[in-house]
């Protein structure tokens, strides 16, 4: 017979509501209770009977989450860290794809009101504000990476400036003096961002990044490789560059190699996002800035599992970066990589 409750009260030695709020993490107890009460729920092989806890907290345990733009590969890292924070809830997440398409957008809002789920997440591609899902909707919305319009909304996404910064320190760190940056489209928000903080850490050190030595394009690996010769011909003394993707940093590998120009020796490289697979691959080894998207993902989930509990945190909150440092731009000798992030969580006022 599967354990109860009353088993899991008789064993823990307390009473059978004390166990079922040390399981609910409600109520207050000294933290020794409750560790006693999960662990021997753990040991008992207990699973919660999900009908019996709706019928008593008004709760589905269920989370939509919906985005607006397709599922691409920075999704997986993301999903996993909303999946890993909503798991200490015992909540089951469903999936919804609008596929840019404000029709069926709207489908998945009423499908997921008629199920009557605890709460949503939205996601999308870009970091640009964007419209609110829906008005006087019936549970919490936190928005995942994208970014809500309202201000009232609850927003959790990348910091982009420090990003940047990072990015060019790092440069700095290995002796560049002399900075470009090839990125991508100036419509995006991002990029904008990533350029200022790109600046903000130049000018602490006395240097600069002029227009002249910016260029904006599409995010691909043509891009860096044909642009990093335009560069170069214009500015021989280059030293080092900041680019806005590992695809572009990628390209810009290349077109350096093809110039006779020797990474990092001649000019050190910089990318952005921290693609595994194509830093590993890139010669030589590609630093490049991580968003650490999985652990954006539980920070939306913790955040989310505040909001359905009445602890709103209405605006935007930017978690920091951090970098992974290889041979393109190395802080010593060797190519293991080296994480650092130097900045706390930055709340928007």
């Amino acid at each position: 017979m599967a354990p109860t409750i009353r088993d899991i009260a008789r064993v823990a030695g307390v009473s059978v509501a004390t166990a079922s709020k040390g399981l609910n993490g409600k109520g207050r107890m000294r933290p020794e209770t409750r560790e006693r009460i999960v662990q021997t729920a753990h040991d008992l092989g207990f699973r919660p009977n999900r009908n019996a806890r709706s019928l008593t907290s008004g709760r589905t345990y269920t989370v939509g989450l919906l985005t607006r733009n397709g599922y691409g590969r920075f999704t997986p890292a993301l999903l996993g860290g909303v999946e890993d924070a909503l798991s200490a809830d015992t909540c089951s997440l469903l999936l919804c794809d609008a596929r840019r398409d404000a029709v069926r957008e709207r489908h998945y809002i009423d499908a997921l009101t008629a199920r009557r789920v605890d709460g949503l997440i939205v996601t999308g591609r870009e970091t640009d504000p964007a419209p609110r899902v829906g008005r006087d909707l019936p549970f919490p919305v936190v928005y995942a990476y994208t970014v809500s319009a309202d201000p009232a909304d609850t927003s959790v996404t990348v910091d982009d400036e420090h990003g940047g910064r990072l990015a060019v320190r790092q440069l700095t760190r290995h002796g560049c003096r002399r900075i470009a940056h090839l990125t991508g489209p100036p419509s995006y928000a991002a990029v904008r961002d990533r350029v200022t903080g790109a600046r903000a850490a130049l000018a602490e050190e006395g240097l600069d990044l002029p227009d002249s030595r910016v260029v904006y394009g599409p995010f691909s690996e043509e891009m860096g490789f044909t642009h990093v010769r335009h560069l170069l011909e214009r500015d021989p003394e280059i030293d080092g560059i900041f680019c806005g993707n590992d695809q572009i940093a990628r390209g810009a590998a290349d077109g350096l190699a093809a110039l006779g120009r020797r990474v990092p020796d001649d000019v050190a490289l910089v990318g952005f996002d921290n693609w595994t697979l194509l830093a590993a691959s890139t010669r030589p080894a590609l630093a490049s800035v991580d968003m650490n998207l999985y652990r954006l993902g539980r920070v939306v989930g913790e955040t989310l599992l505040a909001s359905i509990d009445g602890t709103v945190t209405p605006g935007i909150t930017r978690l920091p970066c951090s970098i992974a440092v290889r041979a393109s731009c190395p802080a010593s000798t060797g190519d293991d990589p080296v994480w650092t992030s130097d900045a706390p969580l930055v709340p928007d006022a």
